[in-house]
């Protein structure tokens, strides 16, 4: 029974330490997840602005350019699928990757061949693990992302865009993210990023009834969506690692809260067989010494006679 006891100690303090460490982890993923959605609420501004400055330039001119303009017959496309560096995060990377599989399967149902780019590792193994084509990938930066890596990760993107599919261009461009809702919801969902649907942003930017105003452009609209576009992509995907990093740390904080509940749970069971094995111990010991006694009362009456 001895024995027993220790093995029911060893496993306590094995889970005792066990939930030092999630319940660290918890508390540095609630401390990054409010920088990081300090951080999202920062860029958003921006880049709605920079949505509706390219809205109104498409809007105001006929030019046709791949930021705005729809490719008649689309042949190829990209999708950037965003998750993170490291695990412990519940089911935050395999909702991003099964989001960016169903957007990839749609996509080759209409015909379309599709580039796969990848921010993280865990995407990265996923994809590796599976033997499938990545066109390019990053990694290092998912758990606080400046915009410099966004520009790192938009840098071949714009290049493919700006390219002929037969020299291995693009015609569309997909981001899969996981937006952040609040502290209990975050959302994996695929947003395409080019080319930009006017009339959508039109309607949800422009209150019902308002005249869109009229522009000139210096030195022509074609010139202004140019250098409209690398900022455009850059800031929608810095926005789009932001969103992925803040539900991340959520994501994170929960599955480490969970886990340091189910070890305090398990503590607790522990600690009660533990303390069953202990009154067994001792019930046992007074039963030996009890019954010790007793044979020796029993020898001594027996030498009387």
């Amino acid at each position: 029974m001895g024995a027993q006891l220790r093995v029911y100690k060893r496993r306590i303090r094995s889970v005792t330490a066990t939930k030092k460490i999630t319940k660290a982890m918890e508390m540095i993923a609630a401390s990054r997840v409010v920088k990081a959605q300090r951080k999202v609420a920062a860029s958003t501004p921006y880049a709605t602005e920079l949505i509706r400055a390219v809205t109104a330039v498409g809007t105001g001119s006929n030019t046709k350019h791949p930021l705005t303009t729809q490719a008649e017959t689309v042949t190829r496309s990209a999708v950037l699928l965003m998750t993170s560096d490291r695990g412990l995060a519940g089911a935050f990377n395999s909702n991003a990757i099964k989001a960016a599989e169903q957007l990839t399967e749609r996509l080759e149902r209409e015909g379309k061949e599709v580039d796969t780019y990848i921010v993280g590792r865990r995407g990265v193994a996923h994809y590796n693990f599976r033997e499938r084509k990545i066109a390019e990938s990053w990694s290092g930066f998912t758990d606080e992302p400046t915009y410099a890596d966004a520009k790192k990760v938009a840098a071949p993107l714009i290049e493919a865009v700006q390219k002929d599919t037969v020299d291995g261009g693009v015609d569309e461009l997909h981001v899969v993210y996981t937006e952040f809702v609040s502290m209990m919801t975050q959302t994996a969902l695929g947003d395409q990023l080019l080319p930009l649907s006017l009339d959508e942003v039109a309607k949800e930017a422009a209150p019902k009834g308002e005249i869109l105003p009229l522009y000139d452009f210096e030195p022509s609209a074609e010139d202004v969506l140019d250098a409209l576009l690398p900022r455009y992509v850059e800031s929608r995907i810095y926005n789009a690692l932001l969103q992925s990093a803040a539900s991340k740390h959520a994501a994170t904080r929960r599955a480490m809260k969970s886990a340091t509940d189910n070890a305090g749970d398990l503590i607790e069971n522990l600690t009660r067989l533990a303390n069953q094995a202990r009154q067994a111990e001792i019930t046992q010991e007074i039963s030996e010494i009890v019954g010790g006694a007793s044979a020796l009362a029993d020898a001594t009456a027996g030498s009387d006679y």
